[in-house]
């Protein structure tokens, strides 16, 4: 029997099947529920993972019902995630939260209120702080091989949300074509945009890099693309006391970046007192600069360390040990983020610098 029952809440993030499979290949967790309210959304992962029929369901109750749960993962659209995450901290159950965290920093704050007292871990999944050079970047500015870090400089993406399932399995464009009018993807009531869907891993790594400093003002402007209501393409120069950093979001790069990184580069440069680095998106290496050796040189990537192999190996091993997860997966360094995401989009919306949004 395994020790940890994880029950899968809504498939409306792709990323639902990447982590029901870290599940799956788990030695000690096992997918013991899934619940969405459209069971065709399911359909993959019950065909994939051999999901008995009793554990399957469409009405959130009965799901309740057929527990306990150790954990729940919640993929539901972004505007969705402060409603279910209240919905599901009764039950007792830790949650693993895909990315964003959540539509606004009220709906964070939410969230981390219906956390409160239940003695339950809440973590956001960035699968981007999963990537071996990202990591390796943060261990050498620490090191100080760069001296104090100034600037962090975030341009990510990919071609769009609904060219990839989970596993990216690859979707034509004529696919996507028509799916973009019913997706929640491209609706702002749900969230939707590719402010919402990518910057928050700028910022939210920004931050984490940054020592959990909060930047003073943000000025952000969008795209407009007609026919289309949320956008595609952000910019956002976030000022803070120690200098300025940029971080850019695009949904229509020229590749997926884990597939051929496209150009401009998917991933984070950095610029210290005494040097830079750059970090490509899921690169073997990152290159460096430095006023001893200003000849840029690589530096071989570090290896995941132990109990973070990937997102469902580090929260069970958190709730093994009783530890809270730290960094970029922590809810109040990401709160922080959040008011950054908060910023930039009303920033665009009213363009002009804001102070940062409390």
């Amino acid at each position: 029997m395994a020790r940890f029952k994880v029950v899968g809440i809504s498939f409306d993030h792709m990323h639902m099947g990447d982590l029901l499979r870290m599940v799956d290949e788990h030695p000690d967790a096992e997918i013991a529920g899934l619940y969405d309210p459209d069971r065709a959304k399911m359909q993959g992962a019950i065909d994939t993972f051999g999901v008995a029929e009793d554990r399957v369901f469409t009405d959130f109750d009965a799901c309740m019902a057929a527990g306990p749960y150790d954990l729940a993962i919640l993929c539901c659209a972004t505007a969705d995630h402060a409603e279910m995450t209240e919905r599901l901290a009764p039950h007792g159950m830790h949650i693993h939260v895909e990315k964003p965290f959540a539509a606004s920093a009220d709906d964070a704050r939410r969230m981390m209120k219906a956390m409160e007292g239940t003695g339950k871990i809440m973590s956001i999944n960035w699968p981007l702080a999963w990537v071996e050079s990202h990591l390796t970047a943060k261990r050498l500015i620490d090191e100080g091989i760069i001296g104090e870090l100034r600037e962090v400089h975030f341009y990510d993406g990919n071609r769009g949300p609904l060219f990839h399932l989970a596993d990216k399995v690859e979707v034509s464009p004529e696919e996507v074509e028509a799916q973009k009018p019913d997706s929640w993807w491209y609706k702002k009531a749900s969230g939707g945009g590719a402010l919402l869907d990518y910057m928050g891993y700028g910022a939210t790594l920004g931050t984490w890099y940054m020592d959990g400093e909060a930047p003073l003002e943000v000025t952000c402007t969008i795209d407009d693309v007609p026919g289309i209501e949320v956008d595609q393409h952000a910019i956002a120069v976030v000022r803070y006391a120690r200098g300025l950093s940029k971080m850019e979001t695009r949904w229509g790069t020229f590749t997926d970046p884990w597939s051929v990184n496209p150009q401009p580069m998917c991933g984070f440069v950095f610029v210290g007192g005494d040097g830079t680095i750059c970090s490509p998106d899921y690169a073997p290496y990152v290159t460096v600069q430095t006023r001893a050796n200003p000849e840029k040189h690589d530096i071989l990537v570090d290896p995941l360390p132990e109990g973070r192999a990937d997102a469902i190996a580090y929260i069970l091993d958190l709730i093994d040990r009783g530890a809270q997860p730290e960094g970029p997966f922590d809810p109040v360094l990401c709160l922080t983020a959040q008011r950054i995401v908060d910023t930039a989009a009303a920033s665009a919306q009213q363009k002009r610098t804001l102070e940062l949004l409390p």
